[in-house]
């Protein structure tokens, strides 16, 4: 078996309660895995762990083969740029800015050339030459996903990516993702409270009394 891009062994952390312990898993490339979980679970926290951003208070995380958690700054941040993207429940796009220069920032970061086909799938090429502050949130979250898209990540972290979206973007956006995974063989971890979004994924986990269940037979 291929080694996963990514591998979590026995992972906790810890606010001003305790959130989860012992959580382990795997991720290979092609997969694509949801978690969900009530607000305060830790399911958010949980994936900045993963993504490298929030050093685990036991346990260890492994991207790519490395310890993550191990390197130095500077080889996560490249990590960061190359390797992996995450997409937020919030943009954070440059509002300065047209959509369009947002993602031409990214591919040009990644040093990924920039694919406009992309914007007519997440069906935003008309508005991606507006300023970001006249697009609408849905479109906002759409060049957002263009922009992780457009470094080419080998692993997607996705956390509430539709949570402030309708049904039919919330769909459209899913789909994008699942799609890129099987195309470019990557690999996407999503938290989300929407069942219909989790069922899109070949695994589900359910992070409740602070373990992380497997749901084996839909949800």
């Amino acid at each position: 078996m291929p080694q996963p891009y990514l591998r979590a062994e026995n992972l906790a952390h810890a606010f001003d309660y305790p959130l989860y312990a012992d959580v382990s898993l795997e991720l290979q490339g092609g997969e694509s895995v949801a978690v969900m979980g009530r607000s305060g679970s830790g399911k958010s926290t949980l994936l900045h762990t993963l993504a490298g951003l929030i050093e685990p208070l036991e346990g260890r995380v492994e991207l790519f083969g490395k310890d993550l958690y191990g390197m130095r700054e500077e080889e996560k941040e490249r990590l960061r740029r190359y390797r992996t993207g995450i997409v937020f429940q919030q943009h954070y796009l440059f509002k300065g800015m047209t959509g369009l220069e947002n993602v031409e920032i990214a591919a040009l970061l990644a040093k990924e050339p920039l694919d406009e086909e992309i914007f007519r799938r997440l069906e935003i090429d008309e508005v991606i030459g507006q300023k970001v502050s006249e697009l609408s949130g849905g479109q906002q979250q759409r060049v957002s996903l263009a922009r992780v898209l457009s470094k080419k990540p080998r692993i997607i972290f996705a956390d509430e990516p539709t949570g402030n979206l309708d049904r039919e973007t919330s769909e459209l956006v899913m789909r994008i993702m699942l799609e890129y995974v099987l195309q470019e063989g990557a690999a996407l971890f999503v938290v989300t409270h929407d069942r219909e979004i989790a069922e899109g994924c070949d695994r589900r986990y359910l992070l409740e009394n602070r373990q992380l269940e497997p749901i084996e037979n839909g949800i």
